[in-house]
């Protein structure tokens, strides 16, 4: 059923008006249907209801419906209530936060100021060495006098990488090089602990020393922390190859007249450095891997740089041991050293020179292992001459010229210091100006410290120490 307000219908009248009656007439419902060949039609009957309907369709209002019955609440126990936020909750939330603060505060200060640290260190530590990379070189340009300064990289390529070792020791490797037409000896220094100041000392020093018997110094390289000598070559090495009788040296035993030319250029050598530069220089380290030979075996001193330097008004210096075993003197068991004790080694190495045989040997027999200690004994019994060389005839030929070097040796090895030469007096011995001290002791081996008069004053000894800045060995 479709309700019509009646201010619908009063709009809806004219158009009624104008319609033809038949349109007025009720709907009809045909029922069709074909009952043997014919077709029935019913009329139906017109339902009773409102004599038009509108042209369009119109919208039912839905019905309204009873409103809902209220929902039944049902009441919640305590437990289930959740905490009140009110002060009490603040607070505890407020303490906690307190908490992490306190803890986080101190830890992230702490990594900050360590960060901090860190980078003002490192950029302190940079800033260092750059000054003393530029104090380095202006120290080095403003020297005067000195050998000539290579790069790190000109001695690299001039020892092809630093590949051909001449020799080791001394707190250093030597390399064979070549620069330009000059063949050199590049001494690489291990330790770059070593300041600049002593460094630039020791360059001035050896610089300024010329002597020919002393191996010269070309040049040096100070790059950054590089620390390289440059020496010029010796060809026929050091003396030790030609005097032990090596397996690898074929060569024949060194004559008599060689090996006396070898000891005079020793005792030149030393005795420019003690007695005839500025300061007095002793050498501390004589032996033969010390002395290099070139083609003509001319004999020179290497590694004498980084010795304690003697003030001229200075009797004695206090200082480390350093040198070899075999070769110091006696005294070095009182710390109280002079340039004596280079004319005892220079003696060790008189007789090595005159026999052939090293000072300690330990694959000989017992007693024969050490040479001074016989020396000892066959000068006490009259037989000097079993210790000549016995594989170069000729030395046997000039058995009583080499005796009389043994007897200059003998005056060098004696065990008080004061009781030894010059090395001054010892060239004058060599060349025929004057004699040898005939009253000297026969013990060169010192077994008590008596014959040092410094009882009391022993210190315990040290391992030996070479140079930082010595020769090619």
């Amino acid at each position: 059923m479709v309700v019509v307000s009646t201010s619908s219908a009063l709009r809806l009248l004219p158009l009624l008006v104008l319609l033809p009656a038949a349109t007025i007439a009720a709907s009809t419902s045909i029922d069709s249907g074909v009952v043997g060949g014919r077709i029935n039609q019913t009329t139906a009957p017109i339902a009773e209801g409102p004599l038009f309907a509108p042209p369009y369709k119109l919208t039912p209002t839905p019905p309204r419906h009873p409103p809902a019955p209220p929902a039944k609440v049902t009441p919640t126990t305590p437990s289930a209530l959740l905490a009140p936020i009110g002060p009490t909750s603040m607070k505890v939330k407020s303490s906690y936060v307190r908490r992490v603060v306190a803890i986080l505060a101190p830890v992230g200060g702490f990594i900050l100021l360590t960060i901090l640290f860190l980078v003002t260190y490192f950029i302190q530590k940079r800033r260092t060495q750059r000054q003393y990379e530029m104090e380095v070189e202006e120290e080095f340009g403003e020297l005067q006098g000195t050998p000539m300064r290579f790069t790190f990289q000109q001695l690299k390529a001039a020892t092809v990488q630093f590949t051909h070792k001449l020799g080791e020791g001394g707190f250093g490797t030597v390399f064979k090089g070549q620069f330009g037409d000059e063949r050199i000896a590049v001494k690489r220094l291990d330790r770059a602990g070593q300041g600049k100041r002593e460094f630039s000392a020791e360059v001035q020093t050896i610089g300024s020393i010329h002597h020919i018997n002393l191996v010269r110094l070309i040049g040096f390289c100070a790059e950054k922390s590089h620390r390289l000598l440059v020496y010029e070559y010796m060809p026929k090495g050091s003396l030790d190859r030609w005097i032990y009788h090596q397996h690898d040296n074929d060569s024949p035993p060194l004559n008599w007249s060689t090996r006396c030319k070898i000891i005079t250029h020793i005792a030149k050598g030393l005795a420019y450095l003690h007695e005839e530069c500025m300061k007095k220089i002793p050498h501390l380290d004589v032996k033969p891997q010390n002395i290099l030979l070139d083609d003509n075996f001319n004999a020179k001193l290497s590694d004498f740089g980084l010795c304690k330097l003697i003030d001229r008004d200075m009797s004695q210096v206090f200082t480390r041991m350093r040198g070899t075993p075999g070769y110091l003197a006696p005294e070095w068991l009182t710390s109280q050293i002079t340039e004596k004790a280079d004319v005892y080694s220079f003696g060790v190495v008189v007789m090595e020179v005159i026999s052939g045989t090293k000072n300690l040997d330990n694959s000989r027999s017992e007693e024969s292992i050490h040479l001074i200690t016989q020396l000892e004994e066959k000068v006490k019994t009259n037989r000097l001459v079993e210790l000549i060389d016995n594989k170069s005839n000729d030395m046997l030929a000039h058995k009583q010229d080499a005796i009389e070097m043994m007897k200059l040796a003998m005056w060098c090895l004696q065990i008080e210091c004061k009781r030894r030469p010059k090395m001054s007096e010892v060239v004058k011995v060599l060349e025929g100006a004057m004699n040898a001290e005939s009253n000297i002791d026969h013990n060169f081996v010192a077994t008590s410290q008596v014959y040092f008069g410094a009882a009391g004053n022993v210190v315990s000894s040290v391992p030996p120490l070479a140079s930082h800045v010595s020769g090619p060995r």
